[in-house]
């Protein structure tokens, strides 16, 4: 499994920590973390499209009983012999069988080039996979942070990362979005790695188990 590893030593940390005290704090509180990189392309691209809008124990159940109907990995020449009834079959609704069936259509017929789909540039990626029925702009972005390890990619529609910024930056619901914004620029050219902090955030708990950052460092340092 590829791994990609950040570490606080990294300069690209260094420079957003250098930009941002607040992220900082966090980065300092998580230390180094490593992300496996989901570099079955096509494979990554249909668990995506089953996610969409159901619970992840539902999508993982769903993606499971896929990859049993194609014999245990998920190929193109799988997905085009399988009639859109056997993916409902497996729990697919009609509109992602027809997205699925889609994907692998845009893959024959060249639009879509997974085979050298690190090549392009981001922008370039991201227009080859909106094209596909199914995939918007998050599921994409997605793409190219979690398959491709991308470094300036932030994800502002994502609920997660909305949901941590909110909590570290101590804004309302209201405004997380158009704060992820305005932090854009900020963050650039290394924004994947504000996004994979946000993430880890709430897979350790901090979101979760605390009201602030600042509550989470006045327990720490209680705890000292």
């Amino acid at each position: 499994m590829e791994m990609l590893h950040i570490t606080t030593q990294n300069p690209a940390v260094q420079s957003i920590c250098a930009k941002d005290p607040k992220l900082k704090q966090l980065i300092s509180l998580i230390g180094d973390i490593d992300i496996p990189l989901r570099t079955d392309y096509l494979s990554s691209i249909v668990r995506s499209m089953i996610g969409q809008q159901i619970s992840v124990n539902a999508a993982s159940a769903i993606y499971a009983r896929l990859l049993d109907l194609l014999g245990g990995h998920i190929t193109v020449d799988g997905l085009i012999m399988t009639s859109k009834e056997e993916l409902r079959e497996v729990g697919l609704t009609m509109r992602k069988a027809e997205y699925v069936k889609d994907l692998a259509d845009k893959i024959v017929n060249r639009d879509l080039d997974l085979h050298h789909i690190a090549a392009y540039d981001d922008d370039a990626i991201l227009q080859q996979l909106i094209h596909v029925k199914g995939i918007g702009k998050w599921t994409a972005e997605m793409f190219l942070i979690l398959s491709l390890g991308r470094p300036d990619v932030l994800a502002v529609d994502d609920i997660g990362i909305q949901r941590a910024a909110q909590w570290l930056y101590g804004v309302e619901k209201s405004e997380r979005r158009q704060l992820l914004i305005e932090k854009s620029p900020l963050w650039a050219p290394e924004r994947s790695i504000a996004s994979h902090y946000l993430w880890e955030a709430i897979h350790v708990g901090f979101v979760q188990d605390f009201k602030s950052l600042e509550e989470l460092i006045e327990m720490r340092n209680k705890r000292k």
